[in-house]
């Protein structure tokens, strides 16, 4: 009995202090939609509480009426039910009054989703493709285009360290667009249904292969604005982060022009011999971003879905068929072509890490000039 009755003392102190670390412990608490940073997201917004509006009063006057008749019309105040049939009154009264809600919704929708079909006159261009699981950003006429992967450390997935203030929404190249200017974005996807959604811009379109969608946005306000794949596409989904950083016009033409001389200094770095040491810094961090999703930051892989790269063939073989492998993927597996995701110098380093690391140690130091002889 005494043991019982101090248990229940207890569970009510328990629960509150359980409740409020669940307070502290809990992801931001929004109950509504964001206005954004576009004038469509904004439209999006405004529509969204006008329904939602509309709703409350549908609400208010249904459960109005129906409580008011419950309460006034009970059985115990001798009130007698009403017989009535056919009541042209009524039947007009419930077809006229939700066709009037109806078009009051439709007219604002219709001309929101005018808007945001409107893809002509596009100061920038953009081409948006989804792989497994990372973006690549292609500026039409720019001859600018990167990879963007989720750079949040392993440490922090696999709570080893603390989470950081970004937590799986950051990434290592994100999406620059100028403010102020019409910027077309064309969705499509390389391998699997993906889906690009950034809530602030006050959309979302579906990456399909062989599918190109269209979309346009025009952002008001330099920024960072995060979002993520909105598709589930495979095991790695949730590490799919997107984030877009709007510049003024002067800032963003600085970094396009950074852009081009970052190409043409890489083009020129790919054609000197590299260090071995030089390969295994930059393979390394070119295998945490592509390959350690899959075959694991210890290069053990994932039995019966990945294969190890620690002790593998591949990786002890001839360096021609690691390079090919690779570059070519292995059809009807899981393991993808990074002949168009990776440049030479980083497939050189890739694959001279993977050649060295783990017990493996080859010796070998692999040379861009050797993996784009054999592109």
């Amino acid at each position: 009995m005494p043991l019982i009755c101090r248990a229940r003392t207890r569970a009510p102190i328990i629960a509150a202090g359980l409740l409020g670390w669940s307070a502290t412990a809990s992801a931001e608490f929004g109950l509504n939609m964001s206005p954004g940073v576009t004038a469509v997201s904004r439209e999006v917004y405004d529509l969204h509480m006008l329904i939602f509006w509309i709703c409350v009063w549908i609400g208010i006057g249904v459960f109005g009426v129906m409580f008011y008749s419950i309460y006034h019309h009970r059985k115990s105040k001798g009130a007698v039910a009403a017989q009535f049939h056919e009541s042209t009154t009524i039947e007009l009264l419930w077809t006229v009054i939700p066709m009037l809600i109806l078009i009051s919704m439709a007219i604002p929708a219709t001309r929101a989703l005018i808007a945001m079909e409107d893809t002509s006159e596009p100061e920038l261009t953009v081409v948006v493709t989804g792989y497994q699981w990372k973006w690549k950003y292609d500026y039409l006429d720019q001859g600018v285009s990167f990879y963007s992967t989720l750079s949040t450390p392993r440490e922090q997935i696999y709570n080893v360290a603390d989470k950081g203030q970004h937590y799986l929404l950051e990434v290592d190249n994100p999406l620059v667009l100028p403010v102020s200017k019409k910027v077309r974005i064309l969705t499509t996807a390389a391998d699997v249904i993906h889906s690009w959604w950034v809530p602030d811009l006050g959309w979302k379109r579906d990456a399909i292969p062989g599918f190109v969608n269209e979309s346009w946005t025009r952002i008001d306000t330099p920024g960072v604005y995060r979002g993520q794949c909105a598709e589930l596409c495979g095991k790695d989904h949730g590490f799919m982060p997107i984030v877009v950083v709007a510049k003024s016009e002067a800032d963003f033409q600085q970094w396009l022009q950074e852009q081009k001389s970052a190409k043409s200094a890489a083009a020129t770095a790919a054609g000197r011999d590299w260090s071995r040491d030089e390969l295994l810094a930059k393979g390394q961090q070119v295998y945490g971003q592509h390959c350690a999703a899959c075959h694991q930051p210890n290069g053990q892989g994932i039995p019966g879905a990945f294969p190890a790269i620690a002790g593998s063939p591949v990786a002890k073989g001839p360096v021609a068929e690691h390079i090919k492998t690779v570059l070519d993927g292995r059809p009807g597996t899981a393991m993808q072509a990074f002949k168009h995701q990776l440049s030479d110098i980083e497939l050189a380093a890739v694959i001279t890490y993977q050649r060295n690391a783990w017990g493996n140690d080859t010796g070998d130091a692999v040379q861009p000039r050797t993996v784009q002889a054999q592109r």
